[in-house]
């Protein structure tokens, strides 16, 4: 099997497991080292834990309780894909629900989920505009929601949560440059991960690594109107640690790659031009 983790957080883990386990081969005990939810991408298999067993194709999920014991078959097909997010005991009971939720073994492939678990993979292979940290809370807090039969309320913010936001905010634009995750940003504020979320997004508008990302986005456009700085550089310079994706997202968002909108600034003014004169979407 083959394992890329993706995500090393204090109070979260995101691992990408390819299997390529058939039915003639053998299976073997695992234990859970902490709150785990997989979602499955493609594939299927069986998973046997505590004395049930369960039968999970794209668009399950496998729900792990830490220190259970569990083997997974291979009985119809060879081969699977999952992203597993492994969560800390503290981010877990933060998230809400009892422990025996932990222990529901699989949830079905639910729409409700399935969409989030689409979201994260698309996070996990570098695209989107959500961070993959961000995307394992809602996950796991839906999870929740579901698994025990009751919708969360939205957040009511008050006049010092909304000061909390904005101060989150402005450090993090001073920060951007920096290697941030959801997790410190919370820590500057005082709130668990998945309530600094919901309270960020609920009063700003947009999720914390959305603004962390336009934050860059925002400084890399001023560097490249008003700089002689390679795009490498730029892309370095504000926070965007490859430089792939930097030039993906900035052309996401501004339309044209980073290099023509170099040269709009410098006075080309027919990259702008075309842009206009297209037709709209629809």
């Amino acid at each position: 099997m083959a394992a890329a983790t993706v995500l090393c957080e204090a109070s979260l883990q995101v691992v990408d497991y390819r299997c390529d386990v058939g039915p003639a081969d053998e299976p073997f005990v695992e234990r859970h080292d902490g709150f785990d939810l997989a979602y499955v991408r493609r594939g299927s298999f069986g998973y046997r834990a505590r004395g049930k067993s369960f039968d999970l194709i794209a668009g399950s999920i496998l729900v792990g309780h830490p220190g259970d014991e569990y083997v997974c078959t291979h009985d119809h097909a060879r081969g699977d894909q999952c992203l597993s997010f492994r969560f800390a005991p503290q981010l877990a009971e933060t998230l809400g629900g009892q422990s025996d939720l932990w222990r529901t073994g699989c949830v079905p492939p639910l729409s409700e989920l399935m969409v989030l678990g689409e979201l994260a993979s698309a996070a996990a292979d570098g695209g989107g505009d959500v961070g993959l940290d961000e995307v394992g809370l809602l996950l796991a807090a839906r999870f929740v929601e579901l698994a025990a039969g009751r919708e969360r309320k939205p957040p009511q913010a008050s006049a010092r949560d909304r000061r909390r936001a904005v101060e989150a905010a402005l450090w993090i634009d001073e920060h951007s440059h920096e290697p941030l995750d959801l997790g410190r940003a919370a820590a500057r504020v005082g709130l668990s991960p998945f309530h600094f979320l919901r309270l960020f997004a609920k009063v700003l508008g947009v999720t914390p690594h959305q603004y962390l990302v336009r934050s860059r986005l925002r400084q890399a456009a001023a560097m490249l109107a008003d700089d002689a700085r390679s795009i490498t550089d730029v892309a370095y310079d504000v926070g965007f640690g490859d430089l792939s994706n930097f030039v993906r997202t900035f052309h996401r968002a501004a339309g044209v790659s980073p290099r023509a909108f170099q040269r709009a600034a410098r006075g080309d003014r027919e990259i702008f031009q075309d842009r206009l004169a297209a037709p709209l979407p629809g």
